[in-house]
């Protein structure tokens, strides 16, 4: 064994592939950002008044996954705190808060404990009044003259968990401050997202949006060869493998993301296979491997109730060996589930709404049948593969206390 564990180390030691993989990373932040500047032009018109200690308007990014919305709200962030002088009379904050955290954004008291903690600020977890969390909030932002500005991102998430009062008492924090102005930006993968709002939440907070669109297949390769330069080693891109990547990415609404993934995953996955070349057969690869990985991410981090009807939903289909189940044996076996685990009980309509939710990432297939009489009944089958469904129940039985 040391033996064949030292052939696979000597082969990484002579890489031929990567000369600096950082450059394909989500967290990497390139100098120029390619096809975006339009938005970066807006938002800077939008958020320029700060350097004269203005507050500016909020603001709402919108565009799917992978369009840039967080890369340019970064850079015109590192941009104002580059130019802001110090002796100007007031301080500037700009704080990021990623809601797709959970131990961040699960709760109105977990945002403003995170906010306070950026601030400098301390409190517990857990255990005060929320009221008694925005007293000190208020306390530590009104010490002194400054412009505090909060970036959101995938703010829809936190709503999504803790409806959108949060959202309103923020904007509303600006009439009882003295020394400081709070001004939101909002980053959203859901176009919808403000539709949702409650009018009085929509009012006080949309004053300008800005729309990232997808990029094309044109684009990304750009992208791609902007990054792919630095990435890897000269000569060790098949031709076409860009292209692929990016036709891919394309048909994923435009998500640059996805193809920066599918290329840094097509490196290692040819590294490993000991080529000096990422071929297009490697592109295949990692775009399957992806998927997979997709799937069981989401299914991490989904809810708890969500992961009860999945394991329902799972186990029922392994009973019946390929056969299809039906919502109502799928809503029994979910009761079991969470008189087991001592969870509450979701209506029928609420888990079907799930379901629904499961057929939409793709994890199901669900098909409406009619039975005369009897009325309409959701026919539903597996939609992922043997191996990822036993992944998936691994995660899903760690999640479960007890099983019935």
């Amino acid at each position: 064994m040391p033996l064949e564990l030292d052939s696979i180390f000597d082969s990484f030691d002579k890489n031929s592939i990567f000369r600096d993989k950082t450059f394909l990373q989500s967290s990497y932040q390139p100098t120029e950002i390619l096809h975006r500047e339009e938005q970066i032009k807006q938002l800077a018109s939008i958020l320029a008044p700060v350097l004269r200690g203005e507050r500016p308007s909020n603001v709402f990014l919108y565009g799917k996954t992978g369009t840039g919305k967080t890369l340019s709200i970064i850079t015109v962030r590192n941009e104002l705190l580059k130019r802001v002088k110090k002796d100007v009379g007031f301080k500037l904050r700009i704080e990021y808060l990623n809601c797709k955290l959970r131990k961040v954004s699960d709760t109105e008291y977990r945002i403003l404990a995170e906010l306070i903690k950026k601030l400098g600020g301390d409190v517990p977890s857990t255990g005060l009044p929320t009221q008694a969390v925005y007293n000190k909030f208020i306390d530590l932002v009104d010490k002194e003259r400054q412009l505090l500005v909060i970036i959101f991102d995938e703010i829809d998430q936190a709503v999504k968990k803790i409806s959108d009062d949060f959202l309103y008492n923020l904007t509303r924090l600006n009439s009882e401050l003295e020394k400081t102005q709070i001004c939101v930006v909002g980053v959203s993968n859901d176009l919808t997202f403000l539709d949702g709002l409650d009018p009085r939440v929509r009012s006080s907070l949309s004053e300008e949006e800005i729309v990232f669109p997808p990029y094309n297949a044109v684009q990304l390769q750009e992208i791609l060869s902007q990054r792919a330069r630095y990435a890897f080693k000269e000569g060790v891109l098949e031709e076409g493998v860009i292209a692929k990547c990016a036709a891919f990415a394309a048909r994923e609404h435009g998500d640059a993301r996805r193809a920066l993934d599918l290329l840094r995953v097509a490196g290692e996955l040819a590294e490993r296979d000991g080529s000096k070349k990422i071929l297009l057969k490697h592109i295949d690869e990692a775009n399957q491997k992806i998927e997979r990985d997709k799937i069981l991410d989401v299914i991490k981090s989904e809810p708890k109730q969500f992961q009860y009807v999945l394991y329902a939903i799972i186990r029922l289909s392994e009973e019946r060996k390929g056969e299809p189940v039906f919502t109502g044996d799928v809503y029994n076996f979910y009761q079991e589930v969470c008189e087991k685990n001592h969870s509450e009980v979701l209506t029928q309509r609420r888990v079907g709404d799930i379901i629904q939710e499961f057929d939409m990432l793709g994890i199901i297939n669900v098909r409406v049948i009619s039975k005369g009489r009897g009325g309409r009944m959701r026919e539903i089958r597996l939609a992922i593969g043997d191996n990822i469904v036993q992944k998936a129940k691994e995660i899903l039985l760690n999640s479960l206390d007890r099983l019935p």
